[in-house]
């Protein structure tokens, strides 16, 4: 994997509440009392409004793509600062 700096975000619109993102990095995502997923910055708050982004950590690397692979509602975007291409979630080009 590439070790350019990343962000992440939900569509919280396609989230199936699932909490598989949540098992494989809680210190990213979270479920929130609507059930839905959100991502949480280093300050532990939920990003709540549409299309909020938070940097992913280089050591949970891994385990945010692993929960974009493996979401059922293909709802996890992870894309490049540098120039905001997707590179892992739905809408990654292979």
């Amino acid at each position: 994997m590439n070790q350019e700096a990343l962000e992440v975000w939900i569509d919280q619109e396609l989230c199936t509440g699932d909490g598989i993102c949540a098992q494989y990095a809680p210190d990213v995502f979270e479920l929130d009392i609507d059930g839905l997923a959100y991502v949480k910055g280093e300050d532990d708050e939920l990003r709540q409004l549409p299309g909020q982004t938070v940097p992913v950590p280089l050591p949970l690397l891994t385990d945010v793509v692993e929960s974009a692979k493996d979401c059922p509602g293909e709802c996890i975007h992870i894309r490049r600062l540098s120039d905001g291409a997707e590179v892992y979630g739905p809408a990654a080009q292979a």
